[in-house]
């Protein structure tokens, strides 16, 4: 039997807030199709989606959409269509969700990693490159100038060749930025991340999720609810989450609400990966048959999930 509370919650939370379909297909790939061999066919993932209130029409213009704009890419087997994602939307992937499964740690040495837009790009290069590196948790200081304090010189690497721009822009790696801004550290902070605002955005996100810890400790969720819940966790974290800089904590605010957050996300994911992974396997499908089960690295996620019997040797295999 459904929860009778997680299906208002469902329904409130879909009433409530303008989802882009696009953006919702992209969590789901991104959070349990991409780990369980990345690819569906067309008709389920259809099915799959419906739930989220998203007709066929529009699964399918999105999927279109995203092929082109290099987040996924087809294939055929006779008259049936299949989409994974493309190595272009797996390489997007990679900081985004490493950001949200497995942040970086205390040890900052101080160094920044800066990149300055040549003025000589065009405009939509421009644009795209400081969409991708917004994502990676890069600040803008100006529309020329983008900075991010981090240890992790090869995040901004792959995004450059990604972008075909290694030769194009050359990134600067400074260990403190007063002689290059002009500004102290706590100013620079303020002028390119609002984190009054990001802590906001997080304690509506605590205060909207909370609830549903009851009914998931209480076992109550069937698997379409809990893969509904976690789609929506995760698409909604991971929102929040791409607008906070993941500042080391030498800059940041003591109590940082994105660590409660983060807490709460990762308590309820704990609770739900299991059902939420059943009713992907059973509602979908590859061009070879079965969804495989989760990767390894799956169960890495959040400090690490609970593993069946045989996951544990596999990640044991795997060092």
């Amino acid at each position: 039997m459904k929860s009778r509370v997680i299906e208002r919650w469902v329904e409130a939370h879909l009433a409530g807030r303008r989802i882009s379909a696009n953006s919702l297909i992209i969590s789901v790939y991104g959070d349990l199709i991409a780990v369980h061999g990345g690819v569906v066919w067309l008709a389920d993932l259809i099915r799959l989606m419906a739930p989220f209130g998203l007709n066929e029409r529009v699964v399918r213009t999105s999927v279109y959409r995203l092929v082109q704009d290099d987040w996924l890419e087809s294939g055929q087997v006779g008259r049936r269509s299949y989409y994974r994602l493309a190595a272009s939307g797996m390489r997007r992937f990679a900081p985004a969700w490493r950001r949200i499964f497995e942040p970086e740690g205390e040890g900052w040495s101080g160094t920044w990693q800066v990149v300055m837009l040549p003025s000589a790009l065009e405009a939509r290069v421009a644009d795209n490159l400081r969409r991708e590196l917004s994502w990676a948790g890069y600040g803008a200081l100006n529309a020329g100038v983008l900075l991010r304090p981090t240890d992790d010189a090869s995040t901004l690497r792959n995004i450059l060749d990604g972008c075909g721009l290694r030769d194009r822009v050359v990134p600067l790696t400074a260990r403190g930025l007063d002689g290059v801004t002009g500004a102290a550290t706590d100013e620079l902070v303020r002028e390119c991340w609002d984190l009054q605002a990001i802590a906001a955005t997080y304690d509506g996100f605590i205060e909207h999720f909370r609830p549903l810890l009851r009914a998931f400790g209480a076992g109550e969720a069937e698997p379409e609810q809990a893969f509904l819940v976690q789609t929506l966790l995760m698409h909604e974290f991971r929102r929040v989450l791409l607008h906070d800089p993941q500042l080391p904590v030498q800059v940041m605010p003591n109590r940082w609400r994105g660590d409660a957050a983060r807490e709460l996300c990762a308590r309820l994911y704990r609770l739900s990966w299991r059902a939420a992974c059943r009713h992907l396997q059973a509602s979908c499908a590859t061009p070879e048959g079965p969804l495989p089960p989760p990767s390894a690295q799956f169960f890495r996620r959040f400090g690490g999930l609970e593993l069946p019997p045989a996951a544990t040797d596999e990640v044991a295999a795997e060092g």
